[in-house]
């Protein structure tokens, strides 16, 4: 369970995201997807940008610990996903923006 600052700190984070446009929640699918909880679309790992992300630590219990993802997405959908870290976190997520997060390093060293 989360401590009440760093949920607070959270939330705050999530509202400013909001506020910028970020609206969506996505989830990753079975068959590595990245998919809108409120919408039919769906993006594949060449779709999806990481804009920006924020750890959330608890000082409590290091099973609170959390990351919060900011993306875009090429049609400009912009949304949110988070994961635990440690044994809580969800490997589907994981290999999804690992797979992004290695492409954006292919692509900016590349130039293309």
């Amino acid at each position: 369970m989360q401590d009440k600052e760093e949920l607070t700190s959270q939330l705050k984070v999530e509202a400013k995201l909001k506020n910028e446009g970020y609206t969506e929640d996505f989830r990753v699918t079975e068959d590595n997807r990245l998919c809108s909880y409120s919408g039919d679309k769906s993006y594949s790992v060449d779709e999806v940008r990481i804009v920006d992300f924020y750890r959330f630590e608890g000082e409590t219990n290091p099973d609170d610990m959390a990351i919060l993802y900011a993306i875009e997405c090429n049609d400009g959908t912009k949304g949110k996903i988070s994961n635990s870290y440690g044994p809580y976190a969800d490997q589907n997520i994981d290999a999804f923006l690992k797979e992004v997060e290695d492409l954006g390093k292919n692509i900016d060293e590349s130039g293309v």
